[in-house]
């Protein structure tokens, strides 16, 4: 489990790819104080295994499935990526719950300057949407973020001077692919209230006693 809140700039420094998947090679600084094998740390999103720790680097292996799903697929030796080690539970949680499950590739549609942070739009997927909710939380590249609009095909989030310095997303433009994280309560509250659903249309008399012993009233 992650925070979104991001610790370090690492580079891609070697890409090692087999028919087994992909071994990244990550120069970093910040993570290396105790990562240890076999830690999570998401990588552009992605919550990904160390499996080998240099002194100035780590190593993460990456299953076929997780290069074709994520925007993994794009990076090459230079390319900057965003790190954050998994939460402890004595941390703060700055940003919000962050899985380290991708839920989509989604593609910057808009990069705009207002009041001195970037507003950034991006295309998402129509069963997607109705998870992302204004003034709401997601995860792009691995960075939380609050939602500032939803379209009818899209939405959009502001990204304050610090975060676009300190991260991918201020090297983004128009075009670009970033990794998708919705907010993971949405999905949970979705699958409660489908599951109850289908518990009443099972009962043959729909009473007013019956809605209240489910929780609707």
């Amino acid at each position: 489990m992650f925070t979104g809140i991001i610790e370090e700039l690492g580079v891609v420094r070697r890409i090692s790819s087999s028919g087994n998947g992909t071994d990244i090679i990550i120069s970093v600084k910040e993570i290396l104080t105790d990562l240890k094998i076999g830690d999570s740390v998401a990588v552009n999103g992605p919550c990904l295994t160390a499996t080998a720790i240099g002194t100035d680097s780590f190593t993460a292996w990456v299953m076929p499935e997780t290069v074709k799903k994520t925007n993994l697929l794009d990076l090459t030796t230079g390319s900057p990526v965003n790190i954050e080690r998994a939460m402890t539970l004595n941390s703060r949680l700055g940003g919000h719950m962050v899985s380290g499950h991708i839920d989509a590739v989604v593609t910057m549609t808009g990069k705009r300057n207002q009041g001195g942070a970037m507003h950034l739009s991006f295309t998402t997927p129509d069963n997607l949407l109705r998870y992302i909710v204004p003034k709401g939380s997601v995860a792009l590249d691995g960075v939380s973020l609050t939602v500032i609009d939803v379209g009818s095909s899209n939405f959009s989030v502001g990204v304050i001077p610090h975060t676009a310095s300190q991260t991918t997303l201020g090297q983004k433009e128009v075009g670009s692919h970033v990794n998708l994280e919705v907010d993971m309560i949405g999905k949970y509250i979705e699958k409660l209230i489908a599951a109850r659903m289908d518990d009443i249309k099972t009962e043959t008399n729909l009473t007013m006693e019956l809605l209240r012993e489910k929780g609707y009233l």
